[in-house]
């Protein structure tokens, strides 16, 4: 009887159903890899988010300097007097008795 080189032998049924489990493992890290939520795909998304939440942190940043700077202004110790009478105007519609007022429409 004639013997089969070894490259020629059948697979046994379990290496090909291992090699296929890990072939669509391999695959499926690929995919993620792609077209994942932090894949190569996303890669120009997250950019443009990263960019858009730098602008609003800048906003947020300049929003937050010039009310830190009205509650210096602000403070009992020593309060800025235009301050003082402009929210008072504005709050308590109180006005001098030479001033005019023009409501705003």
């Amino acid at each position: 009887m004639k013997r089969r080189p070894a490259h020629h032998r059948l697979k046994l049924p379990r290496e090909s159903v291992t090699q296929s489990l890990a072939l669509l493992a391999l695959l499926f890290m690929g995919a993620v890899a792609i077209a994942g939520p932090s894949g190569a795909l996303a890669w120009s998304e997250n950019a443009r988010l990263l960019e858009q939440r730098q602008t609003e942190v800048a906003q947020l940043s300049a929003e937050r300097d010039r009310l830190k700077n009205r509650v210096e202004l602000l403070d009992p110790r020593h309060a800025d007097p235009d301050l003082v009478g402009e929210l008072l105007r504005k709050d308590l519609n109180v006005a001098h008795p030479d001033e005019l007022v023009i409501p705003l429409r």
